[in-house]
């Protein structure tokens, strides 16, 4: 509740702070108020739950513990955007107060109690990330990155709409307790197909945002297109976001879960081959990555397959392993393609990794480090992120969805480790890419959380 009255002002705040003289003051004002809103998040901690907005938002732990590694991110990525100060045509007043008005909607998609929260989150969420995929009016890659996201967002935003429509025509409410107690009541005689038609067509227009195939084609050009800050922000906390959502709606129903988790389980399995599949193709490391948040979202969907009460813990770990590698993978690559440029544009293909090791080697360690934690190797955070999934798949009983993702796993080793042969075993210039302290910080940082979770995750766990 208080993060989301925090955020509010405090993007009205840092627009008005886009007419002062300096503009060096938006960098270190922004992070502050993250801080705060982080720290508020906390506060409610172990006393909940709490209803607030006529009973449409739900403040529980598990709320909580999402809206941390929202906001954790949020912070970490503020951090590295180096306040735009390279670039003399860029906004960082309205970047800064887009993204802090995205995290209202990714917070009330995270806690909502009612279908109509839930809408409005989404929005929030999704119109501030249109306008800032397309916030470098002066390349065409970006703005054609955002019309795609726009027009396949809307259509998306519409199946969502219509499902929620046949939800409240079926159950004559928006509430989830309500729609809880339908299912719970629903007999094999008394099955409401327009509640079923209804519950499709919201899930389709939820895995649209989280990128799960077949509604992921719109993800590997935006990755591409959009500014990688941005990118950056996309792929971690809108993720996050999504996955928490979904979470929410289908533990709500899981009175029908036999009617659910076959669909599920098609479409993570479905999601696994397409990403890790595709990832293999790529030559661009952005791409790369976009086809392996599609691969990442499968494994995410394992979990809700598997919905149990392991889950839950599983999916908060894995969001916090995925976004940390994931942060430190984009950082890394914003300083060393800003370094090695291709016809005046960044050079975002694995060439440009060649010879890292020698041009600075911490870079190429924390490269190195989130690449092992994205392709679930042991010792670091995205190896025990694979386990609690496919060990909550395992005591479900679905061991072939288990298998599959296993066997992907090893294909995502390929491509994973591409980047760190070049990085290590390929010669490139003598360049030395310069990394600036607090850049380095945060750098330091992600990679010191994946090891930590790595070699005890226990720690983790104590906390929530």
């Amino acid at each position: 509740m208080y993060p989301i009255i925090l955020l509010s002002v405090f993007g009205v705040v840092t627009l008005f702070l886009g007419f002062s003289k300096s503009k060096n003051i938006l960098l270190p004002s922004t992070l502050l108020f993250l801080a705060l809103a982080l720290g508020t998040n906390f506060v409610e901690w172990g006393k909940g739950p709490f209803l607030y907005f006529y009973d449409m938002l739900r403040v529980d732990n598990l709320t909580l513990a999402f809206n941390g590694i929202v906001l954790i991110s949020a912070f970490m990525i503020v951090a590295i955007s180096g306040g735009f100060q390279d670039n003399a045509d860029a906004e960082p007043a309205e970047y800064y107060g887009l993204m802090l008005f995205s995290l209202v909607g990714a917070i009330m998609m995270i806690g909502f109690d009612h279908l109509i929260m839930l809408f409005i989150g989404v929005e929030i969420l999704s119109v501030a990330m249109y306008v800032l995929t397309g916030s470098n009016k002066r390349n065409l890659r970006s703005n054609e990155a955002a019309l795609k996201y726009f027009l396949m967002g809307a259509f998306a935003t519409g199946f969502m709409l219509f499902g929620m429509t046949l939800l409240y025509g079926a159950t004559g409410s928006f509430q989830l307790v309500a729609i809880q107690g339908f299912t719970s009541n629903m007999s094999a005689a008394s099955q409401s197909y327009i509640f079923y038609a209804g519950l499709l067509l919201l899930l389709i227009g939820m895995l649209f945002k989280v990128s799960a195939a077949p509604f992921h084609f719109w993800t590997p050009d935006v990755y591409e297109g959009a500014p990688t800050i941005f990118t950056t922000f996309m792929s971690t906390i809108v993720k996050t976001a999504g996955f928490a959502a979904l979470f929410r709606l289908l533990n709500h129903t899981f009175a029908i879960y036999n009617f659910w988790w076959i669909v599920i389980a098609a479409i993570a399995v479905l999601t696994l081959l397409v990403g890790n599949i595709g990832a293999t193709s790529q030559n661009s490391f952005k791409r790369m990555l976009a086809y392996s948040g599609i691969s990442h979202a499968g494994y995410l969907l394992i979990a809700l397959t598997a919905l149990s009460k392991p889950t839950q813990n599983a999916i908060i770990f894995y969001s916090l392993a995925y976004s940390l590698s994931t942060i430190a993978a984009f950082g890394v690559l914003m300083l060393v393609s800003k370094e090695k440029t291709i016809e005046g544009q960044p050079n975002e293909r694995y060439e440009a990794f060649n010879g890292l090791a020698k041009q600075n080697p911490l870079l190429a360690f924390v490269l190195a480090v989130s690449m092992l934690s994205l392709a679930g190797i042991p010792l670091t955070a995205g190896f025990w992120g694979k386990f609690f999934i496919f060990t909550s798949a395992a005591e479900r009983g679905i061991m072939w969805i288990t298998v599959i993702a296993v066997l992907m796993s090893t294909v995502g080793i390929y491509y994973y480790f591409r980047v760190i042969i070049s990085s290590y075993f390929k010669e490139g210039d003598t360049v030395k890419i310069r990394v600036a302290p607090f850049y380095q910080i945060i750098l330091v940082l992600a990679t010191f959380l994946t090891i930590l979770f790595g070699l005890a995750p226990g720690i983790f766990e104590k906390l929530i």
